[in-house]
């Protein structure tokens, strides 16, 4: 993982989103982690937001939760149905 400060990225802006296609970018602020630059090229835009969205993990983590059962009870509730 590279590690550059904001005035480096400042600098050299295209270097820094070209290497984050291969690995995060942590930027630092006065030597002190203040953002990841995260790679997205070749996504689809859907992802994207959805990967970002904080609204969305919490509704992932909030299933995750939940209670589930087995593809074969889910086979012999759709069986009876």
């Amino acid at each position: 993982m590279k590690t550059v400060s904001v005035r480096d990225l400042q600098k050299n802006v295209k270097e820094c989103v070209d290497e984050s296609q291969e690995d995060r970018v942590v930027i630092t602020r006065h030597g002190r982690p203040a953002a990841v630059l995260v790679g997205v090229e070749g996504e689809d835009w859907e992802d994207i937001v959805l990967q970002t969205d904080p609204s969305f993990w919490k509704l992932i983590r909030k299933r995750r939760k939940e209670k589930t059962i087995s593809l074969d009870e889910l086979k012999a509730e759709l069986e009876k149905g």
